[in-house]
């Protein structure tokens, strides 16, 4: 089969690599009938997250018809699912809570020293994300393996295309489970960093969850501009000053919850990210970590901080004091999806929820190394590529 394989940083190829087979009663082979780029796959390609080896098979966004299944999976044959970017068990300590991402089995036993060691206890399995999370093979590819097919992938109705419902595999998830994690009431006033695609399904979650205003942060102006659809006010962090606009707007107050959906990437020409930059170049840190860092000084006192953004590693110049005598909450952590699915799938189908909006640029599979330097080199005009295997090319 074909599929996108890592070869270093800023180098994905397309290769013919072996098709994926049972391996364990529980799994099923999807035909990948979509798939999509994430902004966390653009950490891979930058070379930021560790473990990955070269012809690690990509992606984590994705959905297909079944085509296989072992005698344990509940899937069937040409059923149409989604399948959720984090692996879990369904029976484990975890994974009885509801906390899929968390999952202790899906992550084998020969991969979770590296994670245990990175952060205390192993990580649940992820499709496409190096082998600290399970080295499996992702989505961006023709067919694929999905362990515990019993578990995690969700049956779609017929007649629903795949663009309505691909985003449940990761991002719109992810930006409900932040907005969530804020715990936004009624009337609160909500500040989001960053209007890539999981920003702007925060912002879309905050309104549906009661937020009385959100306000949007970025620099891209048609990122902001879409955030303005859905209602909200938006800054422009490279022709403003964010705190003090956030503190204008909130009458000096500070929001009542701050979502952070920008990451270890974090843009801008700022005293601390200069600094993180330079140390992630020369191999003295990591993450660039200034949207956590504005976040929790810009949150009001007894405020909620959420933070669905992916970091990696280790950061300094943490405003850990800040954090203890204002009050603040702070929750994170990889998306729990499988818990999430039923619920979104059913505001999707009664279109109380769209995300067809976020699709700018649609490609066939061989073209994904195209679409990785576009969302890379053009984030302003890029906001999702959806790859399509099959296809030698889609148009946008």
């Amino acid at each position: 089969m074909r599929a996108l394989t890592w070869h270093g940083k800023h180098d994905v190829r397309v290769d013919t690599v072996d098709d994926p087979e049972i391996l364990n009663p529980r799994d099923a082979i999807i035909k990948v009938t979509s798939t999509a780029i994430c902004g966390s796959d653009l950490h891979l390609y930058d070379g930021y997250i560790p473990t990955m080896q070269a012809g690690d098979i990509l992606g984590h966004e994705f959905m297909g018809e079944v085509v296989e299944t072992g005698p344990g999976s509940t899937l069937k044959k040409g059923q149409r699912v989604v399948v959720p970017f984090t692996i879990a068990c369904g029976s484990c300590y975890h994974c009885g809570k509801n906390q899929y991402s968390a999952c202790d089995n899906s992550n084998p036993a020969d991969n979770q020293d590296i994670a245990d060691t990175l952060y205390g206890q192993p990580m649940a399995g992820l499709f496409g994300y190096s082998h600290m999370t399970g080295g499996y093979s992702g989505g961006q590819a023709e067919y694929v393996r999905v362990p515990f097919s019993d578990v995690g992938p969700i049956v779609i109705p017929d007649g629903i295309e795949d663009d309505k419902v691909l985003f449940l595999s990761d991002i719109l998830p992810t930006g409900w489970q932040a907005a969530e994690n804020a715990e936004i009431e009624p009337g609160d006033t909500v500040a989001v960093w960053g209007c890539g695609p999981v920003g702007l399904f925060c912002v879309q979650s905050a309104f549906l969850m009661g937020a009385a205003r959100v306000i949007a942060i970025d620099h891209f102006p048609r990122r902001l501009e879409m955030a303005a659809k859905f209602g909200a006010e938006t800054i422009n962090y490279e022709e403003s000053q964010t705190y003090e606009a956030l503190m204008e707007m909130t009458g000096g107050i500070g929001p009542d919850a701050c979502i952070d959906a920008v990451g270890l990437e974090a843009h801008g020409l700022f005293v601390d990210n200069v600094w993180d930059q330079i140390k992630a170049s020369t191999f003295l840190g990591t993450d660039r970590a200034h949207s956590i860092r504005q976040a929790i000084l810009a949150c009001r006192k007894g405020g909620r901080v959420s933070m669905p953004a992916v970091y990696g590693g280790f950061v300094d110049k943490f405003p850990l004091g800040a954090f203890m005598q204002k009050g603040l909450t702070l929750k994170t952590g990889q998306t729990h999806v499988q818990r999430y699915l039923p619920g979104l799938l059913t505001a999707i189908l009664e279109e109380k929820i769209d995300t067809t909006f976020l699709i700018s640029h649609r490609l066939g599979l061989e073209q994904a190394p195209d679409g990785y330097r576009m969302f890379h080199d053009h984030q302003n005009d890029v906001t999702k590529v959806v790859l399509k295997p099959g296809f030698d090319r889609v148009a946008a």
